[in-house]
């Protein structure tokens, strides 16, 4: 009688069995070709939910998939454990972020290694350790030495109920913080950013690196380069030195159209040109601007709003005086903060030139123009109209023509312009990786020497929600001595943004244990950069975005050789439940506990999988599940009941020929898929070989070495998916340990191909026939039968036959008259 299949012991006695046999454990001094199998790291919020499985356990079977194919695989695991979460925790129950965090660690771990996952656990980093952020602190004093790391009077997006500021990409919705929900405002600070902007053209190019499309499309739209020019404009007042007004624009052929320009309330100029008696209404203007967020101010729905400041700058081209507004949907953080506001030609100006009674004059008319007052902007191309000797160009040929007059008369220069901003790294928040910076009333900035890092996080310090960092109030932290003339000093008491975390926590996978630096160079050289990188299409312009540029700019500094860090990347879906993303907040997670428990780790892997297309995601049904758990049974039986078959009849030839080209065929497309993440349709194809053995065992019997070949392949096919199952069965059926250190089967051409094709015959176009014919027909034989088909006779009878169209094994098309 075959045992039965029991899934909580198998996988407890091979997760036992692998883990003290360090199965997984990867050297550097393998003969086999490195693969550095990589999965985003979890943040420590507690608990794995399901939508946790959905990302790594897929990507486990890949990593698995290219170990059997004889790829030396490094398949890490660690947590990203510094953050808000850890820190609001402890105001709200009382507990330590430290304690937090690392008892959530441990219940991840525990539930990471359920899963059944080849993680090589020996290399496990947790990035709010000192052993971590030491080398984290390390890296932003070589930053700060480079001038990648600077401090800067800033504003920022505030979040009142989080007591900290936001990066722009953490402000979603209508300018709402995304952790909590709560309105973000705007609030000016002293803080630290890293000159991303430095990079941007180098971050635009995405060669060399296998990348979803719309990956590197997110990023090149966040990034955001624009060719144009930067013009000047004229301005003369008393007491005010600057003599001009610099803006950018891409459209320098509607220079002609500029009726007023609008600053940024916060723009420096603005206190110096307004008029006396508009002081009180634009101070009052500024105000409210200053308390939305730049999502608010920068939305296509909100109502335009603005005050004339009371002073004017000259178009140099024309000569015109250009009155100069603020209005709070321009931004100090983007070109120049001023803006030529060109209203019959742009869709923004046009409703604020509408709304405030300003001029709106056409200088690029679309065909068929006869002076008629437009009822919105026209934004295309055109003839050019009221622009002095330009008139009657293209507007295409005048943006080069206008530019070039520009530059000869030193009015303006072609140039780029950047949607991207240098990015803000200080963190008003104890659990985050303190930055390594003293302030001493006689040196200044000071850097803390790399020998006394790492900079500690107090144990002591109270979690006061005041807007404040509570680093601020401990004196044991702040109150420290100058390095460099040894008078008394504070620290810096903000922290880092945790993605300077996940900047690097993969560099730090080649060598966790290494004291000397922040990674072992030959080890890095060795196993870098990332080989096949998968997680959320999030990330895209966060922590993807960021770590390119880490990369590159540690890479400049000599610290790594390569341009790159991730050479492949896959972005997976997201498992839903109730048609909503699963979340805490939304109280509709999955716990995988329970399921491990009933149905095994298995089970679980297999019907993530097959949910639908892993780049799409899918929706969590528990009937669904119940459908994997059956198949693998159904395989367990298949296989052990085999065993028990001593005196069954050998399979004729003709059957033996069979067995083996589905077998094969079943070979090519398991691995086709799994190297293309097909996992949904990887396991429909094992599926369907299981439902032919079993219906060639029912029908026929079996035995012999067709078989027995068969069977093995189908475990190792199974094992990636199934490992835990798959290893039982390999042992049961006689084998040698372990499964996972075979080789994954191959397939033979000659084994795979068809002898049959399906002929699909048309008569002009339209289909009329089908038939099986030999892979071997000729282009002459295949004619003949088309012609001699009942149904297709019926349509070319008395008709002249003017040609036959035939694509080799696939159609033949008669061309009738």
């Amino acid at each position: 009688m075959v045992p039965k299949y029991n899934p909580q012991e198998i996988e407890t006695k091979w997760q036992a069995r692998w883990e003290a046999d360090n199965l997984y454990r990867v050297h550097e001094n393998s003969e086999r070709t490195k693969w550095y199998a990589l999965t985003m790291f979890p943040y420590t919020s507690g608990d794995l939910h399901i939508g946790h499985w959905y990302a790594m356990a897929p990507s486990d079977v890949h990593a698995r998939f290219k170990r059997m194919q004889g790829y030396n695989v490094m398949h890490p695991m660690g947590f990203d454990a510094f953050g808000l979460p850890a820190e609001n925790a402890a105001i709200r129950e009382g507990i330590h972020p430290y304690t937090w965090t690392m008892q959530n660690v441990e219940t991840m771990r525990r539930q990471l290694k359920t899963m059944g996952s080849m993680y090589d656990w020996s290399r496990e980093v947790v990035t709010c350790l000192p052993d971590y952020y030491k080398w984290t602190q390390w890296f932003f004093l070589k930053l700060y030495h480079a001038g990648l790391a600077y401090r800067s009077k800033s504003p920022a997006n505030w979040c009142p109920e989080c007591q900290t500021v936001l990066a722009n990409e953490q402000v979603v919705g209508d300018g709402l913080c995304e952790r909590c929900g709560t309105p973000v405002i705007r609030r000016d600070l002293e803080q630290w950013f890293f000159r991303i902007t430095r990079y941007a053209d180098e971050l635009l190019e995405h060669s060399g690196i296998e990348w979803p499309e719309r990956v590197k499309l997110m990023q090149r739209n966040w990034i955001g380069k624009s060719y144009g020019v930067e013009i000047s404009f004229g301005l003369d007042y008393e007491g005010v030195e600057e003599k001009e007004i610099r803006v950018f624009t891409t459209r320098p052929d509607t220079i002609f159209g500029v009726t007023f320009m609008v600053f940024a309330p916060e723009h420096p100029l603005v206190a110096k040109l307004t008029a006396p008696e508009c002081k009180e209404e634009v101070q009052a203007y500024i105000e409210r601007a200053r308390s939305q967020t730049e999502v608010e101010r920068l939305s296509t729905e909100k109502e335009k709003t603005g005050v004339f400041i009371g002073s004017y700058a000259v178009n140099k081209l024309n000569g015109e005086k250009v009155p100069l507004w603020i209005a709070d949907y321009v931004l100090l953080s983007y070109g120049t903060g001023a803006v030529m506001a060109v209203p019959a030609h742009d869709q923004r100006d046009f409703e604020f030139a509408h709304d405030y009674g300003l001029p709106i004059r056409v200088v690029i008319a679309p065909d068929g123009w006869s002076g008629e007052e437009f009822t919105e902007a026209y934004v295309e191309a055109g003839t050019m109209v009221n622009s002095g000797q330009f008139d009657g160009m293209p507007s295409e040929q005048g943006k080069e023509a206008i530019s070039d007059f520009m530059e000869a008369n030193g009015y303006g220069r072609r140039t780029e312009s950047y949607r991207l901003r240098d990015w803000l790294i200080s963190r008003q928040r104890y659990w985050g990786a303190p930055i390594p910076i003293i302030y001493c009333s006689n040196c200044g900035t000071v850097p803390v020497p790399e020998s006394d890092l790492p900079v500690l996080l107090p144990e002591d310090a109270e979690f006061k929600p005041t807007g404040e960092s509570p680093l601020k109030y401990c004196e044991s932290f702040v109150n420290t001595t100058c390095p460099q003339c040894r008078g008394p000093a504070s620290r810096e008491t903000d922290t880092m943004d945790t993605f300077i975390c996940s900047n690097w926590y993969f560099l730090r996978y080649t060598s966790p244990d290494y004291d000397r630096g922040p990674f072992d160079p030959e080890k890095l050289a060795y196993w870098m950069p990332v080989d096949q990188y998968t997680g959320g299409a999030e990330h895209a312009t966060m922590h993807l975005l960021y770590a390119r540029f880490f990369n590159k700019a540690i890479r400049d500094l000599g610290l790594v050789s390569f341009d790159e860090p991730f050479t492949r990347l896959f972005n997976q879906g997201i498992i839903v439940m109730e048609r909503q993303k699963m979340s805490k907040s939304r109280g509709n997670v999955v716990n995988p506990d329970e399921y491990v428990a009933r149905l095994g780790a298995d089970t679980v892997r297999g019907y993530l999988m097959f949910v639908g297309p892993w780049e799409q995601g899918g929706g969590w049904d528990d009937s669904g599940i119940s459908g994997i758990w059956r198949w693998l049974n159904r395989v367990w039986n298949l296989i052990l009941e085999e065993q028990r078959g001593t005196d069954l009849p050998r399979m004729d030839r003709e059957a033996e020929n069979e067995l083996r080209h589905q077998t094969h065929k079943t070979i090519r497309r398991v691995t086709e898929d799994l190297e293309k993440f097909r996992f949904n349709t990887m396991l429909a194809g094992l599926m369907e070989f299981t439902n032919y053995l079993s219906k060639l065992k029912d029908e026929r019997g079996v035995a012999g070495s067709a078989w027995q070949d068969a069977v093995d392949k189908l475990m190792l096919l199974l094992a990636p998916t199934a490992p835990h199952m798959a290893e039982e069965l390999w042992e049961r059926t006689g084998h040698a340990y372990s499964i996972h250190n075979q080789s994954f089967p191959s397939w033979d051409e000659k084994l795979v191909a068809e002898e049959e094709v399906t002929l699909v015959i048309q008569v002009n176009g339209k289909l009329r026939d089908r038939v099986s014919v030999p892979v071997s027909i000729t282009e002459s034989e295949a004619r003949e039968l088309a012609l001699s088909r009942e149904r297709v006779r019926a349509h070319i009878d008395g008709k002249q036959i003017k040609n036959v169209i035939y694509v080799p094994g696939r159609l033949v098309n008669v061309v009738v008259g």
